[in-house]
Parts: structure tokens; sequence; C-alpha cells
């Protein structure tokens, strides 16, 4: 089993880690235990990073990346790991992503322990008071100054992987406020519930509704039984033209037979007839 724990600086990610080893028989890869021990030993990364985590900025993600994958290839990482405080940036998810399918496996989970910001500064403080109390020591980034830089960098950077991971449907959301017997108890629940569907544009779009058949449109060549027929269509009648009436006219003045001419006999009996009278 492949999982990331998610969630900001002081939400309870280590303990949960320990529980879930404990469980499925995984390693914990902590790229700040990590980091830390490249510190401590002195190493080029180790007095590379040493400034910057003192200041509770993130480290390059070159860095973290080729520490990360060259952890997982150990040999007892190949049964499974859980990955906490990384990826902390959508760049090194895509990295992360990359990387696992060179070494041909996957994610099975990614889960987020949702905190209240207020009250993990309030649980920090108290943290640090009773580790002082009891006289054990307190890392130089674990104190309220250094908290409140880092979780500004989470919500800047971090919190974009939620959405990252919801789109490829394996983040899985937990209170992590909650007492931790419950938070383990609900991290058991979400990973025993198997994986979601990927989210995609196309599932976030509303579902149209289907047409009745009834009002589906008839086949080329048939007619539906409750359909009236067609009424036929009329001729349209030519219009008139009032210039086809003249001319018609005019056609039938020019062949008019012109009167006919007298003849000479005609003429004379007119003549004889007025010399009568």
């Amino acid at each position: 089993m492949r999982l990331i724990l998610l969630g900001p600086p002081g939400a309870g990610k280590g303990t949960q880690a320990q529980r879930l080893v404990a469980k499925y028989g995984i390693v914990q890869l902590s790229t700040g235990d990590m980091l830390r021990a490249a510190v401590n030993a002195g190493t080029p990364i180790g007095r590379e990073v040493a400034d910057i985590m003192a200041r509770g900025a993130l480290c390059p993600d070159e860095i973290v990346v080729g520490i990360v994958e060259g952890r997982i290839q150990e040999p007892d990482a190949r049964k499974g790991f859980i990955l906490d405080g990384f990826p902390r940036t959508v760049p090194q998810a895509v990295a992360l992503d990359r990387m696992l399918q060179r070494h041909g496996v996957s994610l099975d989970a990614v889960l987020e322990l949702r905190v209240d910001e207020a009250a993990l500064m309030r649980r920090i403080e108290t943290r640090i008071a009773e580790m002082k109390a009891r006289g054990e020591a307190v890392r130089d980034d674990d104190n309220a100054e250094a908290l409140r830089r880092r979780l500004i960098a989470f919500r800047e950077q971090t919190a974009p992987l939620i959405a990252y991971y919801q789109l490829q449907g394996v983040l899985r959301t937990v209170d992590g406020m909650a007492p931790i017997p419950d938070v383990t108890e609900a991290i058991d629940k979400v990973l025993s519930s198997g994986p979601k569907p990927a989210k995609s544009s196309k599932a976030s779009t509303p579902s149209r509704a289907v047409p009745a058949p009834s009002a589906k449109p008839a086949a080329k060549g048939r007619r539906p039984a409750n359909a009236r027929p067609a009424a036929k269509a009329k001729p349209a009648r030519k219009p008139k033209s009032k210039i086809g009436k003249k001319s018609a006219r005019g056609a039938a003045t020019r062949r008019k037979p012109a009167p006919a001419r007298k003849t000479a006999a005609a003429k004379r009996k007119v003549k004889a007839g007025g010399r009568r009278r």
C-alpha cells in the first residue's frame, strides 16, 4: 500500500503514520526526518538545507524529489510506504507521479487531515510548553513563529494539492481535530471503502433529460400513428402582370382587320343616288 498523508504542520500526520505502519507493515517516509538526518550528518544536501529549515521555509523541489526517489527504491519500501510531508507543491506531485510511473507503481490513497488553524496554533504552543516542562529538547523550527510561517506556506503552496488529488479520485478527507483513536478509525474506514472514480469535466456537467419516445422526430419515410396528415400545398398563383395586360390589349388592337376599301362600283352607286335627289 502506497499512501500520502496531507495536512498542515501539527495536524497529527506523524502519529497516524506510526499506526498505519504497525497495521499494514509498511514504512514511513518523512521528508522532514530525511532532511534533518542529512543536516545532522553534515552531508552536502544537509548543509544546503540547514538554513532553509531553520527559517521554516520549504526546500527546493529538486532536492526533496531526489531524496524521496532514492529512498523508495530501498528494499524495506518495496512492500509499501507512507509519504509524510511530501509532496508539498503541485509540481512535486507531478514529479512524484512520473517517478512512480517509472517504477511501475501508483498511489492507493491520499489522506487529508483537515484541521482548524487557530486551534492548531494553540495545540502546538501547548505541546512545546509541555516538552520544555519535561526537559525535552525542542527543535529550532518547532516554535509558534515558525509554525505561522509554515501555515502560510501550506495555504499558498500545499493546499492546491487537495484539488489535484481530488481530480485523480484518490483523496480521502478525515477530521484531524478529533481524538486520535477517532481519527485512526476514520482513516481505516476510508481505506477499506475502496478507490473513488476520478472526477472529470464531463462528470461535473449536469445530465440532460432524455426526451420521451413520442417526442422524438419520426424517421424519414414514416409517420407517427398520432400525427395528422399534412395538408396538400396549393400551387402558388402567378402574379398578374399589368405589363402583360397592356401588351395583350395592344396585340388585340393590332390584330383588328383594317376596314375594307370601297370599290369603284360602290362609289358610282353613291353618286347616282345623290343625283336622283
